[in-house]
């Protein structure tokens, strides 16, 4: 199963838009613990917002915050 990480990018790089404005972005990976990682990541970074991991179907993962949050503190 595909699992979809989309965010919104509001670095510098992204493009001539206004730094409020953003650009919408999606990444897919082969594996949910790799979703919930670059959703980590993503978190960390103040240049991107509204990080939602859905899986093949289109559905949002549910208690995606929490299980980040969980696997950070357990690292």
């Amino acid at each position: 199963m595909t699992y979809r990480v989309s965010y919104i990018d509001t670095s510098p790089e992204a493009e001539d838009r206004p730094l409020f404005e953003g650009r919408p972005r999606d990444e897919y990976f082969p594996t949910e613990p790799a979703a919930l990682a670059r959703a980590r990541e993503l978190l960390d970074d103040i240049h991107c917002h509204t990080v939602v991991v859905c899986d093949g179907a289109g559905e949002k993962l549910r208690g995606v915050c929490l299980q980040l949050k969980v696997a950070v503190s357990m690292e």
